[in-house]
């Protein structure tokens, strides 16, 4: 009976392997981009200390000077904000959509080029000003998983890159 598990534990970890099945947050990252410079006009940001612990995560050495750099990603626009989408019938908000936008380009020393791309991630929550300490912590734990999901979507489009 353990061979036919056996046997079928091989079968799947063949088929995952001849899909083309990668764990999540595996992508290889180009040669071209493997010593970056990242200019963007706010280095404290969410999403640039995440993004910089992914590159590193992956093998890209993140300098600080643009002439050691084999890439420049540019971040042009790096945002985060929140709109009421509902109030109650006493004029209170009871709904918030938060958003964070993205907007970078890629250049590399041999010239290809990831032109402009802008992203933006949007989650809702409900509001209680009965909870408003958990749902400040909410409202900061939905922030922070924007900015996991951006940064994946940009290191998926850096991994494209040719």
């Amino acid at each position: 009976m353990w061979w036919s598990e056996r046997l079928a534990l091989l079968a799947l970890v063949l088929v995952l392997g001849g899909c083309g099945f990668r764990l999540q947050g595996s992508e290889s990252l180009p040669p071209e981009i493997a010593r970056s410079y990242i200019a963007t006009p706010d280095r404290y940001t969410p999403f640039h200390r995440e993004l910089v612990s992914a590159l590193e995560a992956r093998g890209v050495e993140v300098t600080e000077d643009p002439a050691r750099a084999s890439a420049v990603l540019e971040i042009s626009r790096d945002e985060t904000g929140q709109r009421v989408l509902s109030v109650s019938g006493r004029n209170v908000p009871r709904e918030f959509e938060i958003y964070y936008t993205v907007e970078y380009s890629v250049r590399t020393t041999e010239g290809t080029v990831l032109a402009p791309e802008r992203i933006t991630l949007t989650q809702d929550y409900t509001w209680e000003e009965t909870r408003v300490l958990g749902k400040r912590r909410e409202e900061e734990m939905l922030r922070g998983a924007l900015v996991r999901d951006l940064v994946r979507q940009v290191v998926r489009q850096l991994a494209s890159i040719d």
